[in-house]
């Protein structure tokens, strides 16, 4: 198989993947919203889906290293499949209750930590095969999963106005079984490690510490995996909760709500494309810091404020633009610094951390504003983001971040 076939395979799965979810995060809670009208219901239903979906990705590291990325992603995408269509299969049977709801993304959720992880770990090698930098191969990834998330916000309005939310998830099982078949097929001859595969395998629970001992021995990945975690807090809130309750109180409908994420996404792409282009030569800690100034406390305040539907988008295309160099240049630096041996269960664990509180973002989300009111919570939350964002210029973990070694290790 050659390299560059290998690589735009695990490429045209990532896509069908991603847009499969994020068509579901749009339907989902428009589902709940609509069926109970309760934004705190919408964020514990949003928990019940993040928490096993970090807490998945985190322990299934060492399975990936020892059975496979492509088999545990395989199998992954399969069993989404399965659960995702349940949810239209009961709603059109009038027997889809919360519970079932709940139980059923629960489901979705331990599927996909797994199934995302595989993907990522399976990066460095689909490289390697296609003679491409790691910075060049991120970038292209990260221009995919902004690709995807464009589609999929897209294809959800679209699709949620025209048919409702339940019927709308058979496309993301489609996706999800898409994505499957061209793992299936387009990296059957993806090996694992050869030096791994000559070692005896140790132990799960030895293969989980040896995975967390490196991860906290590396500074540098810790602030990382920090600060992002504290971020994805809010921005799960954002997506999950405060900007549907906006789209439904203030009359605007699903189809905008699809329309505010699909402009996000879509100029996300073109920072993407540019990133994979020339990121290589960009500062990275500057372009870091900058691109989380230009999404933080803009893209709050504007739903806080009660200004046109034009001014809104222009602000979210800025910010989605600004964001499309964050992913490359994160993943690029986590990659590069991960031994090839442990790269399933430390890049697993990084973003696990990375992802640890984002199931509390719609529990969090959903009570503040049923406490103090939707505008002062996008306006709160846009002000904690920017002091976020601040912190690498002055942390001294941060130091690091911009140094780009010779050599991957491996």
């Amino acid at each position: 198989m050659g390299g560059r076939y290998a690589f735009l395979a695990l490429a045209t799965a990532q896509t069908f993947s991603l847009s499969g979810t994020r068509l579901s995060m749009i339907a989902i809670p428009w589902l709940v919203l609509t069926l109970t009208g309760d934004p705190v219901l919408t964020g514990a239903v949003a928990f019940a889906e993040m928490a096993p979906y970090v807490l998945a990705k985190a322990l299934g590291g060492p399975l990936i290293d020892r059975i496979g990325p492509r088999r545990i992603s395989l199998l992954g995408d399969l069993g989404s499949l399965a659960a995702i269509a349940m949810v239209p299969l009961l709603h059109a049977s009038g027997v889809l209750s919360m519970p079932a709801l709940i139980a059923l993304v629960v489901v979705l959720g331990t599927l996909r930590g797994p199934a995302d992880a595989a993907k990522q770990a399976m990066i460095p090698a689909v490289a390697r095969a296609g003679g491409l930098s790691l910075e060049r191969t991120t970038g292209v990834m990260g221009t995919i999963d902004r690709l995807a998330g464009m589609m999929g916000a897209a294809l959800a309005g679209a699709l949620v106005a025209a048919l409702g939310a339940a019927p709308a998830l058979v496309f993301t099982a489609i996706t999800f079984g898409l994505s499957a078949l061209t793992i299936a097929l387009g990296l059957s001859g993806l090996s694992r490690n050869r030096r791994e595969a000559r070692e005896p395998a140790a132990g799960y629970g030895r293969q989980l510490r040896e995975g967390f001992d490196f991860l906290r021995g590396d500074a540098l990945l810790v602030s990382i995996a920090a600060m992002i975690a504290m971020t994805n807090l809010l921005d799960q809130a954002y997506g999950a909760v405060l900007v549907p309750v906006w789209a439904a109180s203030s009359g605007q409908g699903v189809a905008v709500l699809g329309l505010v994420f699909a402009v996000f996404s879509g100029f996300s792409v073109l920072g993407s494309i540019l990133a994979a282009a020339f990121g290589e030569r960009l500062p990275r800690l500057p372009v870091y810091v900058g691109a989380f100034l230009m999404i933080g406390l803009p893209r709050y305040a504007v739903f806080a404020f009660d200004v046109p539907l034009e001014a809104v988008l222009a602000v979210l295309a800025v910010g989605g633009f600004s964001s499309g160099f964050i992913n490359p240049i994160v993943s690029a630096v986590i990659l590069e610094r991960i031994p090839e041996h442990l790269i399933g269960r430390v890049s697993s664990l990084v973003t696990a951390s990375a992802w640890a509180l984002m199931p509390f973002g719609g529990l969090l989300g959903g009570a503040l504003i049923a406490g103090v009111g939707l505008d002062a919570t996008l306006l709160g939350f846009g002000l904690v983001y920017l002091a976020i964002t601040l912190a690498p210029l002055t942390l001294k973990s941060f130091r690091g971040f911009s140094r780009r070694p010779g050599v991957v290790d491996g």
